[in-house]
């Protein structure tokens, strides 16, 4: 029997609804909008349109956002003014440092420069911390997503094995520390595996519940995975294929078509992950707007 289809679109908009409820709530109540600024450096074409869906979700649900673009060539000095300068402005809850940077832009020094309570990818340091200690302030987006997937379609992390292939700073680390806490919707055993693991799919086929996020197309096959398994597939990849009218097509980290007759549940690419990455960047603006409100001005710039 063919694999359940996990429909990532659908539960994403189940929780677009919920957050454009509370923040109707947020405006009634506080007369307050939550705010989100995006800093976009550069034109890669892919981040452009990421920027692009994000800023559609946001009004969808009633989010404020603004989108600040700088040039190609910007340097490390303007994009950590505009950082600093975003910081302090209290129409915007939220910051998205839109990623990748060229290279003239340090990443890290970028983060690092966010106000922790404004950081809704959850890369600040002190939010990587937060998650690490089991007190997770903002979540990062992905991880997130994948998270409320496995709990919102009956797949509840709690007591299964978790295998997760990739170990990057946005995805595969910050999943393994948030499904391995004794939280609801986690309290997992997590083995990270990576593309340096010796003999992959002898962690693979023991996993509840498979992970995909190395970045390498069709690296899970069919026999690699557990029958009946749980298996979520975080990767976005371009091939090539000709008889497409753009000259490529999107696939995973999973051969999707083998694996679904294995699995006992899949996420297909596009549809799966991406639609609730997107989807928990808005829920982590909402929770940004409300901790403003709750922190007293004196401290707000130390938190």
């Amino acid at each position: 029997m063919a694999a359940t289809v996990i429909d990532g679109a659908l539960i994403a908009q189940q929780v677009r609804d919920e957050v454009a409820a509370k923040v109707r709530d947020m405006e009634h109540r506080r007369g307050v909008k939550p705010g989100l600024a995006v800093v976009l450096v550069g034109d890669n074409p892919a981040s452009a349109s990421y920027v692009r869906g994000k800023e559609k979700a946001c009004q969808e649900v009633g989010i404020a956002t603004e989108t600040f673009h700088l040039p190609n060539d910007a340097t490390q000095e303007q994009v950590l003014r505009l950082v600093d300068r975003l910081n302090n402005d209290n129409d915007y809850h939220g910051i998205l440092t839109q990623l990748p940077f060229p290279p003239q832009v340090s990443e890290s020094k970028v983060i690092h420069t966010l106000y922790p309570r404004k950081d809704v990818d959850g890369l600040h340091p002190h939010n990587v911390g937060l998650l690490a200690m089991g007190e997770p302030r903002f979540i990062p987006a992905t991880p997130f997503g994948v998270q409320q997937l496995l709990v919102r379609t009956g797949n509840d992390p709690g007591g299964k094995h978790v295998v997760i292939c990739g170990r990057s700073n946005l995805v595969g680390k910050p999943l393994a520390m948030l499904l391995a806490q004794k939280l609801d919707g986690a309290n997992a055993t997590v083995t990270i595996c990576h593309t340096g693991t010796r003999d992959l799919g002898r962690f693979t086929r023991q996993a509840d519940i498979l992970v995909a996020a190395a970045g390498r197309p069709g690296m899970i096959r069919a026999d690699m995975i557990k029958h009946g398994g749980v298996v979520i597939d975080v990767g976005i990849n371009r091939v090539e294929d000709p008889g497409k009218k753009r000259g490529y097509k999107l696939v995973g980290d999973v051969d999707y078509e083998g694996a679904k007759e294995v699995a006992g549940a899949i996420t297909p690419v596009p549809g799966g992950v991406g639609p609730m990455t997107v989807a928990m960047l808005l829920v982590n603006t909402l929770k940004a707007a409300q901790l403003a409100l709750e922190e007293q001005p004196s401290s707000a710039r130390a938190r």
